[in-house]
């Protein structure tokens, strides 16, 4: 019978508890509304910054497919094998990403630690000793000489969690561990684009040593074209001398790439995970790129959902709202369940007796009455840091549809650019042939056919930053968008 009133008296004290935990104090976390404007744009510039995305009026013009995300893998899109190898490479060893996920896994071992203060606490004690007890504890007139023991038992402790604060560590934990991985896929996005930024730089640098070389060959046979006329007395003095400045000025233009070159390629073999000096990358050329002709558009009702940055600062406001759950519920008492028993003898008896048992049951309270004002100043700093959350979440949002943005009206300028260049290129062309021809008919001077070769190196110029920039802002738009759909 007593055994029977034992257990209802334990069901009865479990439910309690439950009921009690079941009350959470502080504010439950609401996912924020995020700004869901219609369009990116605005109306008046929409029609000039997507007419050349929207029905393609240039052979580089690209179209948008509004209500896409981009693919995982996104990089994909400019279809090179060797870009893919350089990212792939990237995200195994890149060590900042390592220690992104480094992190990651500390918050969620953090969280299960956490999550372990819901749970009574059991631990095993043993102990042996010796003791002596003063006169003053008993008296004179009772006094016990010194002793020996041994003592083996266990304890149990709950936390009574009527408020929710363990509750709400706990949530807060599952929230910076949240944001820890949104982190760790911004990391990811992050060095993705750093290493096509660098490849491109690289790729567009190479192109741009070609077409200087070209031009170092071209002046060299210009001087030695005129050199020869000079020597046949058909030319004058001035006009060597015009054409050995020509190339001493355009050697100038090689030392500036070359360390481009090289300063590229350095940063693409820290980002693909070791030393520039140890880097065995794959050489990247612009003419192995293809340019997507279509490309993904993210709603922008969709973009709060999958931007990693703007996940990180949900997970930060979520973990504020927990913060503030915790800093309430330490305002109100604090009940502890404590239980031990086991068995108690001194050397040589026999422990594990009836006679030697020994338990205690002990259930406390603790009411906070003056601290000074501390705890209730935490919650309102709690609550200060919440609205604080709150507002960054909403700046971040408004900058990611800034990013996208720029990036639509500068796709749009860059096809456009991109024909303009390649227009000048072909007129550039044409008008050294008729300059070469003219000079040696000696209907002009040399420096006409000079002028001439500075206008087509320009046009050369103008037309590999132009495709490069282009790429670059193709990049940039995939990362506005959030890169791969982030997954739990």
């Amino acid at each position: 019978m007593f055994a029977h009133l034992r257990v209802l008296r334990a069901s009865a004290l479990a439910a309690l508890a439950n009921v009690l935990a079941a009350c959470t104090v502080g504010p439950a976390f609401q996912r924020p509304s995020a700004p869901a404007p219609a369009s990116y744009l605005a109306p008046d510039e929409k029609a000039a910054a997507l007419s050349g995305t929207e029905s393609p009026a240039t052979p580089y013009a690209q179209q948008l497919l509004l209500g896409q995300d981009p693919a995982a893998m996104w990089w994909t899109l400019f279809e090179s094998a060797s870009l893919d190898r350089l990212i792939r490479q990237a995200l195994g060893e890149n060590r900042t990403l390592a220690a992104a996920r480094a992190s990651l896994a500390e918050a969620r071992e953090l969280v299960a630690a956490a999550n372990g203060a819901r749970y009574p606490q059991v631990n095993l004690n043993a102990g042996v000793g010796r003791q002596q007890y003063g006169e003053e504890l008993f008296g004179p007139s009772f006094s016990l000489p010194a002793f020996s023991y041994m003592a083996l038992g266990g304890s149990v402790s709950y936390t009574v969690d009527y408020l929710g604060g363990v509750a709400r560590s706990v949530e807060e934990r599952r929230a910076l561990a949240q944001y820890q991985e949104s982190e760790t896929q911004a990391a990811s996005l992050a060095l993705t684009g750093s290493v096509i930024t660098q490849a491109l730089l690289a790729a567009s640098t190479q192109a741009q040593i070609q077409a200087v070389t070209q031009l170092l060959d071209q002046d060299r046979d210009n001087l030695r074209l005129v050199q020869t006329a000079f020597d046949n007395g058909s030319v004058s003095r001035v006009d060597v001398l015009t054409a050995q400045s020509q190339l001493a000025s355009d050697t100038t233009l090689m030392p500036p790439l070359r360390q481009q070159l090289a300063t590229a390629r350095h940063a693409l073999a820290v980002l693909t995970g070791s030393a520039p000096a140890n880097s065995r990358l794959p050489e990247l050329t612009l003419a192995e790129l293809k340019l997507p002709r279509e490309l993904p558009l993210t709603l922008p009702s969709e973009l709060a959902h999958r931007r990693p940055d703007i996940l990180a600062a949900e997970a930060q406001l979520h973990a504020a709202t927990a913060a503030v759950g915790i800093a309430t519920a330490d305002l109100y008492p604090r009940i502890t369940l404590t239980a031990s028993g086991g068995y108690q003898a001194n050397p040589g008896a026999p422990l594990f007796s009836s006679g030697n048992t020994a338990w205690t049951l002990i259930s406390g309270l603790t009411q906070p009455i003056f601290d000074g004002g501390t705890l209730r100043a935490r919650r309102r700093a709690a609550l200060d840091e919440l609205r604080a959350s709150a507002a960054r979440y909403q700046e971040v949002v408004l900058e990611s549809f800034q990013q996208v943005a720029d990036v639509l009206d500068a796709l749009s300028h860059d096809a456009e650019l991109l024909t303009a260049q390649s227009n000048a290129l072909a007129a550039a062309r044409s008008s050294v042939e008729l300059a070469r021809e003219s000079y040696a008919a000696g209907n002009s001077g040399v420096l006409e056919v000079l002028d001439a070769q500075r206008l087509l190196l320009q046009a050369q110029l103008g037309v590999v930053r132009a495709q490069a920039q282009q790429y670059l802002d193709t990049t940039q738009l995939l990362l506005a968008l959030g890169g791969a759909a982030p997954t739990s």
